[in-house]
């Protein structure tokens, strides 16, 4: 049983490699029998824990080598169920305490208790952002992942006192973390392969006109919780399912 799950997930993936594929499917095999746990606690001998780690840093695997044999599953999982499906957009934050977190990245500034002279303190939070699309059926089935982004924050310069200079609205799309939004609507209506099917789901951070815009020229349906009324012209209504 765990080896059929490892290998309907890693089929579609080609590392360039025979031995990277092999790897990969062991590390999906240990993790799976121990989730939640390191990978020393994961493999429970050196051997294995040196060889996982030799994998990530290896300059052949990224993530999306590592997840299109997963979406290639997913797809399958999606064309062998009948009606909608429902797509859930979320971002996701993983924090980390390392000695030297420049090499990770920084995800938000936190504010923490207060120091001496009264005031709170201040700490940037090391870690990564993901942003995911889980496709589900109406009943509450996961049928895997469609898309997945990953970034991390280099430093952080000043957005609140920028916010009071420029107006937001003024900055193209692509050049804002929301596109994130745009691209797994994107990349997970190309996956499923039937536009008509897909209901893509977000909060109301992805309240954004150009997804709005997107979804109609896609042919494909969202559902967004609103942060406020919005004036929508007559041709993008029929989308606003």
């Amino acid at each position: 049983m765990g080896q059929s799950w490892v290998c309907q997930e890693t089929s579609e993936c080609e590392l360039g490699d025979a031995r990277l594929n092999r790897r990969l499917g062991a590390i999906l095999a240990a993790i799976g029998e121990r989730p939640g746990k390191s990978l020393p606690t994961a493999f429970q001998d050196w051997a294995n824990t040196k060889a996982a780690y030799r994998f990530f840093a290896n300059e052949s695997v990224s993530e999306d080598k590592i997840l299109e044999g997963h979406f290639a599953a997913s797809a399958q999982r999606i064309k062998a169920t009948d009606g909608p499906i429902l797509i859930l957009q979320d971002t996701t934050e993983f924090s980390f305490k390392r000695a030297a977190p420049e090499k990770i990245g920084f995800t938000k500034i936190s504010t923490g208790s207060k120091g001496k002279d009264g005031r709170h303190q201040k700490h940037k939070v090391c870690g990564l952002l993901m942003h995911a699309s889980l496709a589900i059926t109406p009943e509450g089935l996961p049928l895997g992942l469609t898309a997945a982004k990953f970034w991390s924050r280099a430093q952080f310069k000043g957005c609140d006192a920028l916010k009071r200079k420029i107006n937001p609205t003024r900055v193209p799309i692509d050049q804002k973390e929301s596109i994130r939004w745009l691209d797994n609507l994107r990349l997970s209506t190309d996956l499923v392969g039937a536009p008509e099917r897909c209901i893509h789901i977000g909060d109301r951070e992805s309240d954004i006109f150009e997804l709005f815009c997107l979804a109609q020229d896609m042919g494909t349906n969202f559902l967004v919780r609103s942060c406020v009324n919005r004036l929508a012209m007559t041709a993008i209504q029929p989308s606003l399912r």
